[in-house]
């Protein structure tokens, strides 16, 4: 069997332009406008989303309620630098940092919300 990837996930949000903000200034996402919302672009992964005027063909068996996701995000430097990061846009830090264990190993992680609740979290693999 060959080695798949996430391509893209898909979370729910209430309000495209609270969202669309948090998303490209938080995150650095790239806000990719769709036939009906948006995506936030990360390389070569796309969130989708699901949001207001938004009627998917294909969701969920129990579709995924803003507020309702879990994402963890690697942090390409020292985890400092993105507790600066959050701290510089007034991002809440729920929690961290602590020692957490990723895809790649051992790791240092830092918990947040967006604007509608889901958990988000930056993971740093860089050795401190």
């Amino acid at each position: 069997m060959p080695s798949l990837k996430i391509d893209h996930c898909v979370i729910h949000v209430s309000d495209w332009a609270r969202s669309n903000h948090f998303y490209a200034a938080v995150m650095g996402a790239e806000v990719v406008p769709r036939q009906k919302g948006f995506a936030y672009k990360f390389g070569d992964f796309l969130l989708n989303c699901h949001g207001p005027g938004v009627v998917a063909k294909a969701v969920a068996r129990v579709p995924v309620a803003p507020g309702g996701s879990d994402l963890c995000f690697e942090w390409p430097g020292p985890l400092d630098e993105a507790i600066a990061h959050l701290n510089a846009r007034d991002v809440a830090i729920e929690l961290g940092p602590v020692a957490t264990r990723g895809a790649k190993g051992e790791a240092v992680s830092v918990y947040f919300r967006d604007p509608d609740g889901s958990l988000l979290e930056f993971m740093s693999y860089a050795k401190p």
